[in-house]
């Protein structure tokens, strides 16, 4: 379908309606909550892709548990209260999230379990979880280095009510011992971030399905969370639309000066990558929030300066928009994206040059000052997916722009170039 994508010879006034899959970050999390309920739970509406079907694959691996595809998500039945270890390692491939939020589910369950991934995965930290799940009790093994997966876990009761985690690498550190906190048999569970708590809408996330389904979460200071243990009460989860691919379509829309419209998603969801909408609309776009949907109206774009802290799987679609865009732009505070599924700093800095952009990169930033014109080339995507989606825009308005390892973006969103086909069809066909 990359093929179907090229340059636009015009646009059209009617409005784009994007099909945008499910929330990647709120499936993940259901499908783990899901587990901790005994019967069936449903979870509908829910995302297809790499990273969700190996967890879904993995959590089917313990012995008590039944997770299986169906047309609209997902069905998690539990039918012991005591689940057992599964028989042979989980291999969760380069999905960074599932992975964390394993190796705090295995910390409950009888026996040992193995948990690996594949190469970058084993390069991303783990020793923060890890660290903080030893301090309870929960015994470890890393079998190859330290603070890396593969990672064995035997399965005990912690010995402490009282949990601590740094917070400067992963939230999703956090989220994954939030969720663990709500299967504990004991009463009351406070953890506490040390140090500065990076992309907080994630936890915040976790926080509104865990207390959906029933679970008391009180937040205190946004740095501590007093979890009362419960079992999930829904038998049905919805999932909406996902904001981070929703990103790639609002972007096709200010790229092009043209309408588009995200279904399923309003301006008050508790993914933090909604707010791309709002920088798109400060680089001179208009956008409307809606309860159930988003609007933008695309318009001549100029450079921002923004902290991007708090929606950092935006960033390389920001990147390619202020490449087309009027005058610089700086993006600030995203230091821990050079430890997501490749360097993503690095990676922007070295496509968009690739191309003839000039883009500059610091510790936590990356600079970008368009220019005229791009240069044909093979952009490389180093296996991420959201390297793919970010530069494969840049084909409805240039020739000779090719993308590298397109397939990558199975990760998160399997239709994403026959979706933008669509896009290109709705405008030329």
């Amino acid at each position: 379908m990359l093929d179907n994508v090229t340059p636009l010879k015009r646009t059209t006034n009617s409005p784009f309606v994007a099909r945008v899959p499910g929330s990647k970050s709120f499936t993940n999390r259901a499908l783990v909550i899901a587990a901790q309920r005994r019967g069936t739970t449903a979870i509908d509406a829910a995302l297809h892709s790499e990273d969700t079907e190996l967890l879904s694959e993995c959590l089917n691996r313990f012995r008590g548990l039944t997770v299986t595809k169906t047309s609209t998500g997902f069905a998690v039945r539990r039918d012991r209260e005591q689940l057992l270890a599964p028989d042979e390692e989980l291999y969760i491939g380069g999905a960074g999230t599932p992975a964390r939020f394993l190796l705090s589910f295995a910390a409950g369950v009888e026996g040992a379990t193995v948990i690996t991934g594949n190469e970058r995965l084993r390069e991303r930290p783990m020793d923060h979880l890890l660290q903080s799940l030893a301090a309870m009790g929960i015994r470890y093994e890393c079998l190859s280095a330290t603070g890396h997966l593969p990672v064995r876990i035997w399965g005990s009761p912690v010995a402490t009510t009282e949990w601590t985690i740094d917070g400067s690498v992963s939230s999703q550190f956090v989220s994954s011992l939030i969720i663990f906190a709500a299967q504990q048999p004991r009463e009351q569970v406070t953890i506490r971030v040390t140090g500065h708590l990076v992309s907080k809408p994630y936890v915040a996330m976790t926080v509104q399905m865990l207390r959906d389904c029933g679970v008391p979460v009180e937040t205190r200071d946004g740095q501590a969370w007093v979890v009362t243990p419960a079992e999930p009460q829904k038998d049905r989860l919805a999932i909406e639309a996902d904001a981070s691919g929703m990103s790639y379509f609002l972007a096709a829309g200010a790229l092009t000066q043209s309408k588009v419209v995200i279904p399923g998603i309003g301006g008050n969801s508790a993914q933090g990558d909604v707010g791309f909408a709002r920088i798109l609309e400060s680089m001179g776009c208009r956008v409307s929030f809606n309860n159930e949907s988003i609007e933008l109206k695309g318009a001549p774009l100029h450079g921002v300066d923004v902290d991007m802290e708090t929606m950092p799987d935006t960033v390389l679609t920001l990147a390619v928009v202020a490449s087309q865009a009027v005058g610089p732009t700086r993006i600030t505070n995203i230091a821990n994206l050079r430890v997501k599924e490749c360097d993503r700093i690095h990676a922007a800095v070295t496509e968009l040059r690739r191309l003839g952009v000039d883009a500059q990169d610091g510790p936590d930033s990356i600079t970008i000052r368009p220019t005229e014109r791009v240069a044909p080339s093979l952009v490389r995507t180093y296996n991420d997916h959201r390297v793919a989606m970010s530069f494969g825009l840049l084909r409805l308005l240039h020739d000779g722009v090719d993308i590298e390892n397109e397939s990558c973006v199975g990760k998160s969103f399997p239709g994403f170039w026959a979706e933008l086909a669509r896009f290109k069809f709705h405008h030329d066909g």
